[in-house]
């Protein structure tokens, strides 16, 4: 006849199995002698390999059952059932402690709950903004702010935008000559500067000096910035490389095989790969994957659509409507102007969060 032996896992519950009566009582009239000996920490080990016993005993994975080395099939039962049962007189504090929200102990809990009430605030608190806004002011994206007949003729910003490889083949030239020690440092520090500065400039006085669709003009400093920071990077890393050259010819360094590779001549087709590679860090050589991840690859380009539609959802639905109803911030009252400043503060701060997203890492 089968009966029920109870054995505790953790402090607050003990588990349940069905078990043949032989081996149940033989284990309990045991236990029963020595528990009036034992402590609450030894009563509890105790258990515990009782239950590793019961369990290789008991139970395999084929659904047969072991009671004192006899088998009996079990047809179709499956898997047995386990209950956890909670036990109120196992004691819940066993070690002095502070409480999980104390100042001490607050920052070594896990806070995924509470992150996920943030987000669940922040989802219905922009719903609700969403749909007041459209209640408000209605559908106000206009086609015409991205695609307008004026993109097509934005001629003179494509030519600027296939122009921009000079700046990165000019700093080429600069490091192969003061690599071959044609120039001074202070020279090509100074030429550096100016190379830098007009690859960020040329850009903004073509947009400037034509009247371009916004986004043929968002698409070439978008150009132009990667190449400012490569450039950027470029020079600072070069000019490293040649300290460490220096340092190697004095002596004064160990030629390592680190040193050996950073003290190269600049290579052109280094710079070619650095210029379309997806990284703003500089290097001679880069570790790569086996192939092209061309999954990944279209999901980045899904990504960076979307993000671009909900960067042009917001200025469009938010801000411009925020801009054009409020009055010059020196003309107008001064709590009105932080007023309107603070209301435009949080759809700009999403505008930066995506165009931080889709710069740094999408695109």
């Amino acid at each position: 006849m089968a009966v029920e032996t109870t054995a505790s896992l953790d402090p607050g519950c003990s588990l349940r199995r069905r078990t043949t009566g032989s081996a149940s009582s033989a284990r309990d009239m045991a236990d029963s002698e020595s528990d009036s000996s034992l402590s609450d920490e030894t009563i509890l080990e105790a258990e515990m390999d009782r239950v590793a016993t019961v369990e290789s005993e008991s139970f395999n994975v084929n659904g047969k059952e072991h009671a004192g080395g006899d088998e009996e099939k079990t047809g179709n039962r499956g898997e047995q059932d386990v209950k956890f049962v909670y036990r109120p007189s196992m004691p819940a504090h066993r070690s002095i402690k502070e409480s999980p929200l104390s100042s001490d102990a607050i920052f070594k809990q896990s806070h995924a709950g509470l992150l996920n009430l943030c987000i669940v605030v922040l989802v219905a608190v922009n719903s609700r903004l969403i749909i007041e806004n459209l209640m408000k002011y209605g559908w106000l994206i206009r086609t015409g702010f991205w695609f307008s007949s004026r993109s097509l003729r934005d001629w003179p910003l494509l030519m600027c935008c296939l122009s921009l490889p000079i700046f990165p083949l000019s700093a080429y030239l600069i490091e192969k000559l003061a690599y071959q020690k044609y120039i001074s440092e202070p020279i090509v520090v100074l030429l550096h500067i100016i190379i830098i500065t007009a690859a960020i400039l040329y850009p903004i006085f073509v947009i400037l000096s034509c009247d371009s669709a916004f986004l043929s003009g968002v698409t070439l400093m978008l150009f132009a910035c990667i190449v400012w920071m490569k450039l950027v990077s470029y020079a600072h890393t070069n000019n490293d490389m040649r300290v460490i050259a220096k340092s190697v010819e004095k002596g004064d360094g160990p030629p390592t095989s680190t040193n050996v590779e950073l003290t190269q001549d600049a290579n052109f087709k280094s710079l070619a790969y650095f210029m379309v590679a997806p990284t703003l860090c500089y290097q001679p050589s880069y570790p790569r994957t086996t192939c092209i991840r061309k999954r990944w690859l279209v999901c980045q380009f899904v990504k960076l659509i979307i993000f671009t539609g909900l960067m042009g959802f917001i200025i469009e639905q938010y801000i411009n409507p925020l801009v054009q109803n409020s009055q010059h911030p020196l003309k107008g009252n001064l709590l009105y102007a932080i007023e309107r400043v603070l209301k435009l503060s949080v759809p700009n701060l999403y505008v930066w969060l995506c165009m931080f997203y889709c710069f740094f890492h999408l695109w």
